[in-house]
């Protein structure tokens, strides 16, 4: 078995594929290392039958018991997939509110080829020009709302490149990938519009794109921002770079089995079907799937070896001139610090800083919902239609006091088959599916038809992402106590809300409100508005994580100031690359995955001049 390659890369996701399609493309002898399965595509597959179970859609395993003595929550039920890890064998814990740790599967993707874009939504936003230099736009400021002791201009920090730099590379990821969507009316700068056309949108959505039209006339009525098409990662048309094709009638890929969920059909743009699958008949292109890595070590300023369990359980190693880690987030800051534990030379350079961990953000997240009088069939839908950047104009950044900005879009797919809306009844994470429904115990006979005719096919919501305030103490450590199957530490998630965090999110769920109010105003009393909020108002609230996790490696211009270079690398080491989410300084003002996308091909074409 080959056990040296130009580069090893850790994870198959968006913070690897990338990198991992290019070099192979170019003659380098490439290596991914995935600790999940590789599930395929039923066009892929000799009988014509996807590899995807329909449980990642319902989450419908048995009821498992948590039985961790260590946590608070230990002796609760949860319900998982086959392409997320067992709560039992591989929990995340957090510290709550009440200073007690309890497990959780936030902040965990997907365990298979393609990690999360696998089971994303395939929103697909590019960052705003602001978001790559908030230290910058802050400097100076005097009318920052609910930040008391300076957090902001001490802690904001600008990357250590600009959006014009990163901006063809957003282009390249978008045609590689297969986005969908529309350019006008977005407020970044488009190089060129390479976007297949959306398809229709669903009845629906027409709400929110009103409300939206007339939330940025009461915002700006001299220079409203109107809404644009969602950027969604689901081809509508033949896809040349992957070879993907799609049906005769492009319209009938509108289904929420495509877009929420593990895809059949392959139109939705994971990094296998897009980048990797494309690769995997080159000589010099290897993945190994089911093999989980364990360790790195370190030798005279070099990663030198990856260890790794081989899928029957035989540790193995192997060697690459370039090793990069992008494990997701969480995973990646994870197995460097237990690297750091085995090895004294690897924890000295990595941990020179003293930053590996630190500056751990998701993203601050909320909303609004509302009931429609008439129903829509949200089956026939992919997972956003319509989006706004009404709310992120540095007008209303500084009229509103707001360190930075973030995006509106409206969720068109959720609840969109009757399982799925009593999956999610009174859900706020992964961890509570179900719960909801479980414990209503009302909802039976007649009750349960009346909840059916009342919900099924009429909710409406507007959710909103944005930048969250880094905190120093937002942090990522290895749990003194709690381990996984294997006996090595789990990570331990240490996170709370900035004031300002809560006062953002406060002021973009009631621009989301508003949103729906506007929207549904035309439909007099029979257009019911249920609430909205954000996530920090949850009962696990500090768990809540969207699984856009970030930080905790950032990058940056100062050694003593960050964990990697410019280009991702670790500040004292000659080959060790960090390629995914945990590389941001900031949290930008969307969803993140066409960003890492992004960064790892402009990454990889730094590798390039180094092999």
């Amino acid at each position: 078995m080959q056990n040296q390659f130009d580069v090893v890369i850790i994870g198959s996701g968006a913070g690897g594929a990338p990198i991992a399609h290019e070099l192979a493309k170019k003659g380098k002898s490439v290596l991914v290392l995935e600790k999940g399965p590789l599930i395929r595509p039923q066009y892929q597959t000799p009988n014509g039958r996807s590899e995807f179970k329909r449980d990642e859609l319902i989450a419908s395993g048995p009821e498992k018991i948590l039985a961790l003595p260590e946590v608070a929550n230990n002796g609760v039920s949860y319900y998982s997939s086959h392409v997320e890890p067992d709560l039992n064998d591989e929990p995340h814990v957090y510290r709550d509110r009440d200073g007690q740790d309890r497990a959780t599967l936030e902040g965990y993707t997907a365990q298979v080829v393609g990690g999360g874009t696998q089971l994303y939504g395939g929103v697909s936003f590019r960052f705003s020009e602001t978001d790559f230099k908030l230290r910058s736009f802050n400097e100076g400021r005097n009318d920052i709302r609910e930040d008391p002791n300076g957090d902001v201009k001490r802690e904001a920090r600008d990357w250590p490149f600009t959006y014009d730099d990163l901006e063809p590379y957003y282009t390249k990821t978008e045609e590689l990938i297969g986005i969908n969507g529309t350019v006008a009316n977005q407020l970044k700068r488009f190089s060129r519009d390479v976007y297949q056309p959306p398809l229709s949108t669903n009845g629906i959505s027409e709400f929110a794109k009103r409300g939206m039209e007339l939330l940025a006339r009461q915002i700006n009525p001299a220079q409203p921002v109107d809404p644009y098409r969602t950027p969604l990662a689901v081809i509508t048309r033949d896809h040349a770079p992957s070879g993907r094709k799609v049906p005769a009638d492009p319209e009938s890929a509108k289904t929420s089995y495509v877009n929420r969920y593990g895809d059949p059909l392959g139109l939705k743009s994971s990094t296998w079907v897009s980048l990797l699958a494309p690769v995997q008949d080159l000589p010099n292109f290897t993945i190994r799937c089911n093999c989980m890595a364990t360790r790195i070590t370190y030798e005279n300023g070099r990663a030198n070896r990856v260890f790794y369990l081989d899928p029957s359980g035989q540790e193995r190693s192997v060697e690459g001139k370039i090793i990069v880690v992008a494990c997701s987030g969480i995973e990646s800051i994870r197995l460097l610090k237990l690297s750091a534990t085995l090895d004294s030379g690897f924890d000295t350079a990595i941990n020179h800083s003293g930053l590996l961990g630190a500056y751990f953000m998701t993203h601050c997240f909320g909303g609004a919902s509302a009931r429609m009088p008439d129903r829509f069939d949200k089956s026939i839908a992919l997972d956003a239609d319509w989006a706004t950047d009404c709310c992120s104009t540095t007008d209303f950044l500084r009229s509103n006091g707001l360190w930075a900005g973030g995006a509106l879009y409206n969720n068109t797919s959720d609840e969109a088959l009757p399982l799925s809306l009593f999956r999610t009844m009174g859900a706020q994470d992964l961890d509570t599916l179900w719960r909801g429904f479980m414990q209503s115990t009302g909802v039976r006979g007649e009750a349960l038809m009346t909840y059916l005719d009342d919900n099924f096919g009429r909710g409406l919501s507007v959710s909103f992402m944005a930048n969250q305030v880094p905190q120093r103490s937002n942090r990522i450590e290895l749990h003194p106590t709690v381990k996984d199957k294997w006996g090595r530490p789990v990570a331990h998630i240490l996170k709370t809300w900035h004031s300002h965090d809560i006062y953002l999110m406060d002021l973009y769920a009631e621009c989301a409100g508003r949103v729906l109010r506007l929207g549904g105003q035309a439909l007099g009393g029979s257009f019911v508005f249920e609430g909205q909020g954000a996530s920090y108002m949850a009962e696990n609230g500090l768990a809540r994580i969207a699984n856009h996790i970030l930080g905790g490696a950032r990058m940056g211009t100062d050694p003593a100031d960050s964990v990697l270079d410019k280009f991702c690398r670790a500040w004292q080491f000659d080959n060790l690359y960090v390629t995914d989410g945990s590389a941001m300084p900031t949290s930008g003002s969307g969803n993140p995955t066409n960003t890492i996308e992004a960064n790892s091909f402009r990454v990889a074409d730094h590798l390039l001049t180094r092999i």
